[in-house]
């Protein structure tokens, strides 16, 4: 019996077609609860970006943030943290002191780039979400970082970041947080915290970033328009965000009405 459901936000929750998240998933996600299901965001998102976007107005139970870096229960208490350290973390300032590429580094409670060039435009256009401020390193803990660069760049970050793991979102963009992270050790963090067993969970994305959730998930979703080895790591394979993905997908497996 599935007891908690996890979703990614973008292409999945929110339609950046619609600028919104579709009619039947907000019923979808008020049925849910109805039952007592945990339903749990997980997504690259910072906290403050959730507050602005369109699922702002849903009450979620818990939100896995930057990838699986910064955990909180429905009240938006942190569960857990999880920042960039060492090596890894002195090679991002590097980087991002440097300004050979656009970078942006993501705090708990602030996210600043070094510079904008077209990339950084294009990359936020696409996700419906204004170009970051210009900012200097505060020397504080930061839990991600977000490198706007090329497919086939990642190689270059790779090497400089060992101990990271990167993901792409969008053809210019990929996120990097810490090796043990990732929005599966996200959703470890919540089952343990809610006494929930990793076989009464379900999850839905559509993005290279939630490849290792849907994997984890004793019931994995891919949304229709997710890309080949995201709906390859899935169960099951839905409709897009546009065509109710979500509602049907829940139907099919007897979650809803």
């Amino acid at each position: 019996m599935v007891k908690a459901v996890f979703f990614d936000v973008d292409g999945t929750l929110i339609s950046h077609t619609l600028h919104d998240v579709p009619n039947s998933t907000r019923m979808s996600i008020m049925k849910l609860k109805q039952k007592n299901i945990k339903c749990v965001v997980a997504t690259g998102r910072h906290l403050s970006e959730l507050e602005i976007l369109p699922v702002k107005d849903i009450e979620f139970d818990g939100y896995i943030t930057l990838n699986g870096q910064l955990c909180l229960d429905g009240e938006k208490n942190i569960l857990s943290g999880r920042p960039i350290t060492g090596p890894d973390k002195e090679a991002i300032i590097r980087l991002f002191e440097e300004k050979k590429i656009p970078v942006m580094i993501v705090e708990k409670d602030a996210m600043y780039i070094n510079y904008v060039d077209q990339h950084v435009e294009e990359a936020q256009s696409a996700i419906s979400t204004d170009v970051p401020r210009i900012g200097t390193y505060t020397g504080n803990d930061f839990y991600q970082a977000i490198a706007y660069l090329e497919k086939g760049e990642e190689a270059y970050f790779a090497r400089q970041l060992p101990n990271c793991i990167i993901t792409r979102w969008n053809e210019y963009a990929v996120d990097i947080v810490s090796g043990g992270g990732g929005k599966t050790a996200g959703m470890v963090e919540y089952l343990t915290k809610n006494g929930i067993d990793q076989c009464e969970t379900m999850a839905f994305g559509d993005g290279e970033n939630d490849v290792g959730m849907l994997a984890f998930a004793e019931i994995g979703i891919a949304m229709g328009n997710a890309e080949g080895p995201v709906k390859t790591a899935a169960n099951y394979v839905t409709e897009t965000v546009d065509k109710d993905g979500i509602e049907l997908a829940l139907k099919f497996w007897k979650m809803i009405d």
